[in-house]
């Protein structure tokens, strides 16, 4: 299993554990597919005819890192680029590429990167001086294609599907899902045992839940994620599972007149102990939150 750079909460990231320099070495996901991993896990999807890059790192200088690595793997050149969600670490690195490369997002997606981009790069740049650094001056491009809910990129002699299935970890989650290779580069949306967060005006816990069952059909045999490990299809269900858990726990207490605050924190403790080898269960008090809101 290669090394991954994990972060744990890509909002609340401590300077000295720094991890936003992008590496230029890859693991083979599959026949198809690349990854660089690191903050985030970056995929390249290289065809006969082109190649498809998922997500930019932290800045240009991360975008041209990437740019560097897609040089020596294609034979078709950079042809395309997207991103899973708004971000920075997913979106503000698109400067570093070549300028002819074909940007494409989904329509949710840009909406909230008109509405939020600057004010989220602005706040990456307060969280240490080596971001401060590399997002300066960013300024982010309006996309080439913009879709609704699907979009086919043919590279040759493999083609991904761009999705956009609803709301998660924010409104504009987009999933690629590579043919004939049946992997799923999952953004945030599948982790690898990783609590789930919903960022700002995002989705919901029950909205996640439906991406899944939108995503399960697909029966992918690789899953990248942004933040976490590689793994298999079977990550949908572990991912499902385990929201479906602490919202059935959660709704059981709001009922019982628990305040949120106090049930997070029971919660985070019960979770420690059923989900052992989840690293950063203590984010269990946040989801909860989210699950009180939603008024079930």
């Amino acid at each position: 299993m290669p090394l991954v750079l994990i972060c744990a909460g890509a909002l609340r990231v401590a300077a000295q554990n720094d991890p936003s320099l992008l590496p230029e070495a890859t693991t083979r996901i599959s026949e198809h597919v690349y990854a660089i991993m690191g903050f985030p896990n970056i995929a390249i999807i290289v065809g006969t005819r082109g190649t498809l890059v998922v997500d930019t790192g932290l800045g240009p200088r991360n975008g041209a890192t990437i740019a560097r690595v897609v040089k020596k793997l294609s034979t078709g050149g950079l042809r395309y680029l997207t991103t899973t969600h708004f971000h920075p670490e997913h979106a503000a690195g698109e400067a570093g590429f070549p300028n002819d490369t074909i940007l494409i997002r989904d329509r949710v997606q840009q909406q909230e990167m008109e509405a939020h981009g600057a004010e989220m790069v602005t706040r990456f740049s307060q969280q240490s001086a080596q971001r401060a650094e590399l997002l300066a001056n960013v300024k982010m491009r309006q996309p080439d294609i913009v879709f609704d809910t699907e979009a086919k990129v043919d590279l040759g002699g493999v083609t991904a599907r761009l999705l956009w299935l609803g709301e998660a970890h924010t409104k504009g989650d987009e999933l690629i899902f590579v043919e004939p290779d049946r992997t799923l580069i999952s953004g945030d949306v599948v982790q690898n045992k990783r609590v789930p967060s919903i960022y700002g005006d995002g989705g919901t816990p029950t909205s996640w839940i439906g991406v899944l069952d939108k995503v399960a059909p697909l029966n992918p045999s690789h899953i990248l994620p942004d933040h976490s490990d590689p793994g298999d299809g079977s990550l949908i269900a572990q991912d499902r599972g385990f929201i479906v858990d602490l919202q059935t726990r959660a709704i059981a207490l709001k009922r019982q007149g628990v305040p949120a605050e106090d049930a997070g924190k029971r919660l985070a403790d019960e979770f420690k102990t059923k989900y052992p080898d989840w690293p950063n269960v203590n984010a269990v008090a946040g989801f909860v939150q989210r699950i009180y809101a939603e008024g079930r």
